[in-house]
């Protein structure tokens, strides 16, 4: 049986493809279903995300199993296979271990370190489990893969520099005001990356969120989705005047936010500071506002640019992960190595035992009332000839293994030794 990984990524497919194969969970079950009792495959797990489409699978031959995984697939969604085979990779033995362990630690990923994956990868293998689908060489898989997820996630530090707008200004914020638990938000405008990071502060404990818009409708859907308030418009001013955070992006064509309005509201703070994040194109925040006392302004750029430095971190990081990984597969593979032999071992062990037992029988019943002590000695003597005997084939074996000619060695000692047969 071969363990092997095939499917399409945002690495060699299209959104425009990727989103045809995507198949939701209800379906996912009725295809495993479907490829348990087609033949090919002993075990299957399928994981179907925005960025990717993947089988991880157990068989005897890899290209029919493949296949048939991609043409069920296909037929859910109404798609000819011949649409989607030039974007498939796949991958087999060490080199499957190590996509599965890359995948899950977000290392594969569109973003690198994005925390959605590893959830992802989980709630595909307890589908999996739930139908059936999962024997030992899978489950072992996807337990280790898990467990080098959190490794990577313990070890490195690929996941904690922010790599989008939104959580960039969350993370400045945090630098400004020593952490942001109570720390009272004013939302200006609907924009998606300031909603974004008005949910991202919320999360950070952020609280209370006013939520200001041209449009009062608006302003009042966009506040219950924020747990907020809604600030007429006309109160712009005095709503700033009450929070710490000021996050701008409105589609407004001139600066909403001028230098004599936040000169009138510091006036009344008596130190305070305030942060205003302006992710507006055109600005919101007239620039000199940054130059007011105790007044911090960031727009877009500013906030690309601490992005571009993360990303540059988490490639850093990335490297330092991608070497614990490659320490994982090769432990993970000579495991699994280990493991394939030691039916043989077994069975090796097996055999030369009975033939043990069968001729100490024989001899002691030779030499009639033979003493405890003597049949003591026999014993340990027919013991101790069968460890010698044993100890050249099993090291052997397991040398084969870790260099990957373990199948070849199972056969020959199974040929020498007789084994399968009766003694």
């Amino acid at each position: 049986m071969t363990l092997f990984v095939s499917g399409l990524s945002h690495k060699t497919a299209p959104v425009d493809v990727r989103e045809q194969l995507a198949v939701e969970e209800d379906k996912l079950r009725e295809v495993l279903s479907d490829l348990q009792t087609a033949g090919p495959l002993e075990e299957v797990v399928i994981l179907s995300t925005c960025n990717r489409v993947e089988v991880y699978g157990v068989g005897d031959v890899i290209a029919e199993a493949r296949t048939l995984a991609f043409r069920q697939l296909c037929r859910y969604r109404g798609l000819e296979p011949a649409k989607i085979e030039p974007y498939l990779y796949t991958y087999e033995e060490d080199s499957a271990v190590r996509h599965a362990f890359r995948v899950a630690s977000s290392l594969d990923s569109m973003v690198v370190g994005e925390p959605q994956i590893g959830g992802q990868v989980k709630d595909a293998f307890a589908l999996a489990q739930a139908s059936a689908a999962v024997g030992p060489m899978l489950h072992r898989l996807f337990t280790q893969a898990f467990a080098v997820a959190k490794k990577v996630r313990t070890e490195t530090e690929i996941a904690r520099h922010a790599v989008s707008i939104s959580f960039a200004a969350v993370e400045l914020a945090k630098k400004i005001f020593e952490g942001l638990q109570g720390k009272s938000v004013l939302l200006v405008g609907a924009g998606k990356m300031g909603t974004l990071a008005a949910r991202h502060l919320v999360e950070q404990g952020a609280f209370p969120i006013y939520v200001v818009n041209r449009t009062w409708a608006r302003a009042q859907d966009m506040a219950r989705a924020l747990s907020g308030t809604a600030v007429s418009f006309d109160e712009l001013e005095a709503a700033m005047g009450s929070v710490d955070i000021v996050i701008t992006s409105t589609g407004a064509r001139e600066p909403l936010v001028r230098v004599d309005m936040v000169q009138r509201v510091m006036r009344d703070r008596r130190g305070r500071p305030l942060f205003f994040i302006d992710i507006a194109v055109p600005r919101d925040v007239e620039a000199d506002v940054n130059r007011l006392d105790d007044v911090y302004c960031y727009d877009i750029d500013d906030l690309r640019q601490v992005v571009d430095a993360n990303l540059r971190e988490r490639l850093r990081e990335a490297q330092r992960a991608e070497s614990l990984v490659d320490r994982e597969v090769a432990k993970f593979s000579a495991r699994l190595r280990d493991a394939e032999v030691v039916p043989t071992i077994v069975s090796l062990r097996e055999r030369l035992e009975a033939i043990r037992r069968s001729e100490v029988e024989k001899t002691l019943g030779r030499l009639g009332d033979s003493s405890p002590e003597t049949r003591e000695a026999i014993e340990a003597l027919s013991a101790a000839i069968v460890n010698k005997i044993l100890h050249a084939p099993i090291t052997k074996l397991r040398e084969s293994s870790r260099a990957g000619a373990g199948r070849s060695w199972t056969e020959l000692v199974h040929e020498l030794f007789g084994l399968g047969r009766k003694p």
